[in-house]
Formats: structure tokens, C-alpha cells, sequence
């Protein structure tokens, strides 16, 4: 479809937009890639929702949206982001649909608490994401080239860097609330950009194995792991505390350091680290939730059975899974 084949204003005449604009889309076309969404819809919904919390907000609005402060809605703003990040992992437009929204919520309260308190609000939100991004990319909006990938890095970088110029550390803009794992491979991607790293991303399992000693030695007072078989078959033996607080401590440590390199080998393999954690989250919450459902037909709970009869569902659920692939 070409751009002459769509209508683009009231009156029903043909339009195009000037070279290097995108053209805006109408309601149930397929839209061609980088197309923006049509202006007048767009911003008649957008205005709508804006109305919608400042009337929330407002005196004779919703007592819990008026008492909210940037601070109190933190939490509910995390929550919003994980739970759009897990429709994506379920690849259900719906889902993923309403847990955009969610999210889009949040940015509009903020923006209009920020507004209550004549500190800023959405429209300078907008604007000056939309400068950044401009900013950003010199090689879309500017004069710069960009072949590749690595080419589009490095021109972000150089803007990032001329607008932080105030900044003392390389560390500087790295979200503190972000889960750790991910600021671990954030914190090592930092310092590797500025040429602190292993030459070789293989050097990375020498130190992790390194670390693995250093642990071992806090839990088993020797660099040697005992060897013990992975196995279903012997009886429980109940885990014994650590009651010394500067041994826990030490020990802490040391895991830390092997959960750093081993964030960091996924940073040398492109991975995402919390993306990897999440995955295996899902995995094993799948698989157990396969022996509860094959358990409850004959009306039995995991505490009613055996931990061989658990093991067997779930090689079994893990078998199921590889055959649907």
C-alpha cells in the first residue's frame, strides 16, 4: 500500500507527508513499520486520560489518588513494570495491552502529581523525552552516520555523556532500585566501556571458578567442595545455620562475587541476566505447578507425597515440554 492510497485529513482529499515524515495510520490498518498512530485519535484518547486523573486528583476526585505523592506511588509503579514484563513473556496481546496502559497510568499520575505541586508536569514529560531522543540519535535526525549496531552505541554514548558532563563517576545514572542482578551487569558494562575488562570473555570462567574457591573455603573450610551426588534417593539431612554473624557475612560476600561474574558472563554473551533468572523462575514454577495439577486428580498435595513421586512428575511435566517444542 502506498502512502497515496490512505485519506489523510477531513475534507477526503490525498495527501502525502513530506519526505522523510511518517505518515500516520487510521484505526484497524496494518500499519507499516515506524508508522506513528493517527494524530487526531491520538491525541483526543491521550487528552481524555489526562482528564481523567486530574479529575482523580482534584478535590472532589478519588480520596486515595489526591493523598499519592511521587514517593508513595513508587511501589505501585515497580508492580505496574514487572507485570507488563510478564504479559510479554505470555505473548498475550490483551494482557499485554492492559499492562501497557497500567504503565501509562503511572507516568500520567506522576506527571500530574508533579504538575499539583507546580513542579512540572506531562507536557514538559513529553517534551523533553521527545528532545532527548532526537538528541540521541544524530544519525536519524542529524548529519552522523551509523552502519551498525556498534555505530548507533556510540553516537548514544557521546550525546549521553555531553549531557551528563556534570557527573563524576562512570557510575552515575545507574538506578540504585534496579534488581541487582541486572545493576551488576549495568555497574561491569559501565566499566567495561571504559576499557576495564578481560581481554577474553572466556577469562570470565577462571574467575568465576576463582570465587566458587573463595566460597567454598567460607562454607566448607576448604577450597574443595565436598562431592556429593546429585539424587533424590537419600534421606533428608537438615540444613545447619549459620549462627557466627561475621562468618554469614563472609559468606555473603563471596556469593556475591560468584552472582557478579556470573552476571557479568552474561554480559559477555549478550544475555540478559534478570531476563536468563526470570526464564528459569517461570520455568520451575511451571513445572511444579504440573505436578500440583497431576496430583490434584486423585485429590493429593505436594506435602501428601513422596519427594521420588514428585521428582517422576516433574521429569515427566520437563518431557511433556520438549515434545511440544
Amino acid at each position: 500500500m502506498s502512502d497515496s492510497d490512505l485519506s489523510s485529513n477531513s475534507a477526503g482529499t490525498e495527501s502525502t507527508p513530506p519526505a522523510g515524515e511518517p505518515r500516520s495510520i487510521t484505526p484497524g490498518e496494518r500499519p507499516a513499520p515506524g508508522t506513528p498512530p493517527d494524530a487526531e485519535r491520538l491525541a483526543t484518547v491521550f487528552v481524555e486520560l489526562s482528564r481523567v486523573i486530574a479529575r482523580l486528583r482534584s478535590p472532589d476526585g478519588c480520596p486515595w489518588d489526591r493523598k499519592q505523592t511521587l514517593k508513595s506511588i513508587k511501589p505501585y509503579t515497580l508492580e505496574e513494570t514487572y507485570e507488563l514484563l510478564e504479559a510479554i513473556d505470555s505473548g498475550e496481546t490483551s494482557a499485554i495491552v492492559e499492562e501497557l496502559g497500567d504503565v501509562l497510568l503511572q507516568v500520567v499520575l506522576d506527571a500530574q502529581i508533579g504538575a499539583d505541586a507546580g513542579e512540572f508536569g506531562l507536557i514538559e514529560v513529553i517534551e523533553q523525552i521527545t528532545r532527548k531522543m532526537v538528541r540521541r540519535h544524530p544519525h536519524v535526525f542529524g548529519s552522523e552516520q551509523a552502519e551498525n549496531v556498534e555505530d548507533v552505541s556510540r553516537h548514544w554514548h557521546a550525546a549521553k555523556n555531553a549531557e551528563k558532563s556534570e557527573r563524576q563517576s562512570i557510575f552515575d545514572g545507574i538506578p540504585a532500585a534496579l534488581p541487582q542482578l541486572a545493576r551488576a551487569a549495568r555497574i561491569s558494562k559501565k566499566a567495561a566501556r571504559a576499557g576495564y575488562d578481560f581481554p577474553r570473555r572466556e577469562m570470565l570462567f577462571d574467575k568465576l571458578q576463582e570465587e566458587l574457591r573463595e566460597l567454598a573455603v567460607e562454607l566448607f573450610d576448604s577450597e574443595t567442595v565436598p562431592r556429593v551426588v546429585a539424587s533424590i534417593d537419600p534421606a533428608p539431612v537438615p540444613d545447619e545455620a549459620v549462627t557466627d554473624e561475621a562468618r554469614k557475612q563472609r559468606i555473603e560476600g563471596e556469593l556475591g562475587d560468584v552472582l557478579f561474574v556470573v552476571a557479568n558472563i552474561a554480559r559477555r554473551w549478550g544475555i540478559d541476566p534478570e531476563e536468563a533468572l526470570r526464564s528459569s523462575n517461570r520455568k520451575f514454577e511451571q513445572r511444579v505447578k504440573y505436578i500440583e495439577a497431576a496430583l490434584a486428580t486423585s485429590g493429593r498435595r505436594l506435602e501428601d507425597v513422596p519427594l521420588a513421586e514428585m521428582e517422576a512428575l516433574y521429569q515427566q511435566g520437563k518431557r511433556e515440554e520438549r515434545s511440544r517444542v
